[in-house]
């Protein structure tokens, strides 16, 4: 599926040169994520971590599936969020395994690459995941692509809630419009996916459409959400970078304010 973009909304270029201004200068651009015992703001987000083997990354950091994006994404993003939402933000995020008990104190979880990485949660890491979402946190699942990345992000959200669907998140739901009133039309590319047509167009080559999924509780409220084909790590990693489309940054940001906004207010 090849997707070209070849105009860009003013509203989204400025956007995106707003966020990319307000870059945090205390956030260090390390490989290696900092440890804090407790939460630094009224959002902080946490990394999950779980065991898997090779990894990628960009930049000069070769990071494990689980961080691929790191540091980069947070760098971006996060001073981005402080400065939309008037929020108190962490500087960085935080990275746990489902066994820590620390998670408790963290709402909201961010796992990445669950198919390539290979995610398969053990019997107590599903079950501390389960009453972390049971109990009002959020579970944010990004960068997987193709089905053979999702036959096991469906295999482990199945040993975690072996109740419940996983079903497509519709139009109306509150968290496409928490913030921003998201277009479901525009797919958000990875880095890899991005090609350069004749006469310097560029575009995305995608390995399936875009598909936003989710589990949802008792009450209707959405526990975790899915970005099937699509790549927000990438948008937020690359927003500074001129070959990586603008509109598709823009999406990008606006997808991460709703889902932080939503994940706070439900």
């Amino acid at each position: 599926m090849i997707r070209r973009f070849t105009s860009y909304f003013v509203s989204a270029a400025v956007l995106v040169l707003v966020l990319c201004e307000g870059a945090n200068s205390q956030f260090s651009n390390s490989c290696r994520g900092t440890i804090k015992d407790f939460p630094e703001g009224e959002f902080h987000m946490a990394r999950v971590i779980y065991p898997t083997v090779g990894g990628g990354g960009s930049h000069g950091c070769r990071q494990p599936w689980w961080a691929i994006d790191y540091p980069l994404a947070e760098g971006h993003f996060l001073p981005a969020l402080r400065r939309m939402t008037n929020m108190s933000v962490a500087d960085d995020s935080i990275a746990l395994e489902l066994t820590d008990d620390a998670i408790f104190r963290y709402p909201f979880l961010f796992l990445q690459q669950p198919g390539r990485g290979y995610w398969n949660p053990t019997t107590q890491e599903a079950a501390n995941l389960r009453q972390h979402l049971l109990r009002g946190g959020f579970l944010l699942i990004d960068d997987l692509h193709s089905e053979g990345d999702w036959y096991p992000l469906e295999n482990a959200l199945n040993t975690v809630f072996p109740d419940r669907e996983i079903v497509e998140i519709p139009d109306n739901d509150p968290i496409m419009h928490s913030f921003f009133d998201l277009d479901k039309g525009i797919q958000v590319p990875g880095e890899r996916h991005l090609r350069r047509f004749g006469g310097g167009e560029i575009g995305a080559q995608m390995e399936g459409p875009q598909h936003w999924r989710g589990v949802y509780d008792d009450k209707g409220h959405l526990m975790v959400a899915i970005n099937f084909n699509m790549d927000m790590g990438d948008s937020w990693e690359h927003a500074d970078d001129p070959d990586y489309p603008v509109a598709m940054t823009a999406q990008g940001y606006k997808l991460g304010v709703n889902y932080v906004l939503y994940s706070m207010t439900h």
